[in-house]
């Protein structure tokens, strides 16, 4: 038998998430607040900095993450007072789980800016004559994170305004599924244009993720595949 654990939230959570109160049916009746929170993360994972930047409140009191917390305690999640926004979004990831084009796309769509385009890469069957099954990537985790917010840095230091998002998958990656979103955000259309070539094309040059391609018959490794490959160099 599950029990409903209802989160209420407040201020940026709420319009983050669209709504006032979180439910979740869970089988646990206690829990340490870090659990919750982590239970939290695994339901929103696209919230798991605002979630994990704020506090949980218990009946009223401020709760530790090692304290116990019940389904019946009047429970809320709470960003931090007066300072807007509990944590700025983070634009840049490598998931395992299937990429969402909107979510992606909603982090780079701010006032200043008019103009969006949003770079979508998928799996391809045919490839000169041969059928691929599906690809596997692989990255270099958290340098390949570091690498995709340089990428966002040099984006927002060459053209002024420009905001972008990237994000990638490892893992299987089957026929006609989302590998990998970069999302650009800048003042006119023009320059969008501009910084979306530039993410894709950087991304490729810099940036440790390798997909192995699986065929009927056989299988390769692939990387990068811009001719002479010199990660070092300064970008153009």
């Amino acid at each position: 038998m599950s029990n409903q654990w209802k989160i209420q939230l407040f201020a940026g959570l709420a319009e983050r998430f669209g709504k006032p109160e979180i439910i979740l049916n869970l089988e646990e009746n206690i829990l340490q607040v870090k659990v919750l929170k982590q239970t939290l993360i695994a339901q929103y994972p696209d919230h798991e900095p605002l979630i994990t930047a704020s506090f949980v409140a218990a009946n009223q009191s401020y709760a530790a993450d090692d304290d116990l917390v019940t389904y019946s305690d009047e429970l809320a999640l709470l960003p931090p007072v007066s300072g807007g926004e509990p944590e700025a979004v983070e634009r840049f990831a490598i998931r395992a789980e299937p990429l969402s084009v909107e979510t992606i796309t909603a982090k780079v769509i701010v006032p200043g800016n008019g103009a969006t385009l949003t770079f979508t890469g998928t799996t391809r069957e045919w490839t000169q004559g041969q059928r691929t099954v599906r690809l596997e990537y692989e990255a270099y985790v958290p340098m390949a994170l570091k690498m995709l917010r340089q990428i966002g840095a040099e984006i927002s230091q060459k053209w002024k305004g420009a905001v972008c998002a990237i994000e990638h998958r490892t893992g299987v990656v089957g026929i006609a599924e989302i590998s990998v979103v970069i999302a650009v955000s800048t003042p006119h259309r023009d320059t969008c244009y501009e910084a979306s070539r530039y993410a894709i094309e950087r991304l490729k040059e810099i940036v440790p993720i390798w997909k192995r391609e699986i065929w009927e018959d056989g299988s390769e490794w692939k990387g990068h595949q811009q001719g002479p490959w010199n990660p070092a160099a300064p970008p153009n």
